[in-house]
């Protein structure tokens, strides 16, 4: 029998051995309705038969398709992190595995905490593999608000094989400075470039665009500042900086999403648009996506 024939057979035996050692375990899911709950690891390991690599891509199989599903990955976080948990207490010489929990862990706090678990054990287990590292950055950086700990995630890959030289910049920026807005782009920029899916590139586009006004944005405050300090007084309409002799700006910078400048209920400049701007230790950060995994978290409680 030929190699890639016989790997396949193997593959359906674990299959079916593990199948039957299902059905030894509780019938209700943890999270999503109608899906099986996935085994203990103990258990597969006796299933297999020793065959503990072809078990894991048994279920690396099944976090891809929720990850390919035409419905979409929202509310299923949890699901892959239990996936990629189990193939990877199998297999934890996989590679590519603990990149996509990241990817795709995204629901809420405790589903990034999860995803940054699993990358922890690809660092311990491919120490010299630099992306584990940018990708734990990314995690605590983008969307826990935390500049030390990413930092102290990314530091260690400064070397390593493969590595970007703008790496070093990067962590002394986050030790320093971590709200800023060319560590984000930096940060979105890559994870953009290394990213294949669809979705996942509109959000990161999204998220730059959205860098792009709050750096136009602040050129905008500096701007309302000389007029206060030549008129005496605050502005009443953006539009104002143009109008009054002599104008503060010859004209207003663009706003990137094809929108205008307001001052909204606060008196604050934002993007009619996009209505906010964002808040210092999530600078640069898409606010919007920020704010809907905490209430996520606070509606449905942190899980382990």
């Amino acid at each position: 029998m030929q190699g890639g024939m016989k790997q396949i057979v193997l593959l359906a035996l674990v299959g079916v051995v593990i199948a039957g050692a299902h059905r030894q375990l509780p019938t209700t899911p943890r999270r999503a309705e109608g899906e099986a709950p996935v085994p203990d690891a103990n258990l597969v390991r006796v299933a297999s038969l020793g065959f503990d690599a072809l078990a894991s891509d048994l279920y690396w199989m099944q976090a891809v398709q929720i990850g390919g599903d035409a419905r979409g990955t929202a509310g299923r976080s949890h699901r892959i992190g239990a996936l990629v948990d189990l193939l990877t207490q199998l297999d934890p010489w996989v590679d590519h595995p603990y990149r996509f929990a990241a990817l795709w862990m995204t629901d809420d706090v405790p589903a990034v905490r999860t995803a940054n678990r699993l990358l922890e054990r690809g660092i311990e287990h491919h120490p010299d593999e630099w992306r584990n590292r940018f990708y734990l950055a990314f995690n605590y950086f983008y969307w826990l608000g935390d500049s030390e700990k990413a930092a102290e995630a990314l530091e260690p890959a400064l070397g390593l094989p493969g590595a970007p030289r703008y790496l070093p910049r990067m962590v002394a920026r986050l030790k320093s400075q971590g709200e800023g807005l060319d560590v984000s782009a930096a940060f979105l920029n890559e994870m953009l470039r290394r990213t294949e899916d669809p979705v996942a590139k509109a959000e990161y586009q999204r998220a730059l665009l959205e860098i792009e006004a709050e750096s136009r944005a602040r050129l905008l405050d500096r701007a309302r500042e000389e007029f206060k300090r030549r008129q005496g007084r605050d502005l009443v309409a953006v539009e104002e900086l143009l109008h009054v002799e002599p104008p503060v700006l010859a004209r207003l910078p663009e706003e990137p999403n094809g929108s205008s400048w307001v001052l909204n209920d606060e008196g604050v400049i934002v993007s009619e648009k996009l209505r906010f701007r964002y808040v210092p230790k999530l600078d640069g950060t898409s606010r919007m996506l920020i704010e809907q995994l905490h209430e996520k978290t606070d509606e449905e409680g942190e899980t382990p």
